[in-house]
């Protein structure tokens, strides 16, 4: 069974993958996975460079993320050429992980923000949605530190609550307490595990 989990920002899908990961459940996170695939001294940092050239890096060899967003959120062509390097080790590594936490007879659940901008949902048996009004999303971005046009610029950039919704198999209303959101967490985990 494939278990896909998504949520917008500031929606606590993070703290939800952690939960997972506490009752047993193997995380197969793909933002970890795709700054690991572009790590110092990998095919996948070479090939980015090799394509958007040496300034993409820091002075200690890292890969200048801001470098690179500030080239492919404004060109739609090098976003697709970037896609083109990191979504194919991304997809690799987590068909790597997703193998092995089956073997050990593991619950793997894909935690990935853009599944449903992405158009993954089909390929998942279900989909596990952490769900919180927009205003709720706002509040928590701004505690954080983000401005709240900021933060009401990327909730609009991402799917909105009713695509999310559309395709969950299971949701999870994260606007209780810890304690109701771990005891929801508790009753999927069971369900799928």
């Amino acid at each position: 069974m494939r278990v896909g989990l998504t949520g917008g920002i500031a929606s606590g899908k993070s703290t939800v993958s952690d939960l997972l990961a506490g009752f047993g459940a193997v995380i197969v996170d793909s933002d970890k996975i795709a700054r690991e695939v572009v790590e110092p001294g990998t095919p996948g940092l070479a090939a980015v460079v090799e394509e958007f050239g040496p300034s993409v890096l820091t002075e200690t060899g890292e890969l200048d993320r801001a470098k690179v967003g500030e080239i492919v959120f404004a060109d739609e062509g090098a976003r697709a050429r970037l896609n083109a390097i990191v979504h194919p080790l991304v997809g690799a590594r987590s068909a790597e992980l997703e193998e092995a936490g089956r073997s050990a007879g593991k619950l793997v659940v894909n935690d990935i923000p853009l599944l449903v901008e992405a158009g993954y949902a089909p390929f998942f048996d279900e989909v596990i949605v952490v769900d919180v009004p927009v205003e709720t999303q706002v509040e928590r971005a701004v505690a954080r530190g983000m401005t709240e046009a900021d933060a009401r610029s990327r909730i609009s950039a991402q799917a909105s609550r009713e695509e999310r919704l559309a395709v969950a198999t299971y949701v999870i209303d994260n606007t209780g307490t810890l304690d109701d959101l771990r005891k929801r967490v508790r009753e999927i985990y069971d369900s799928l595990a």
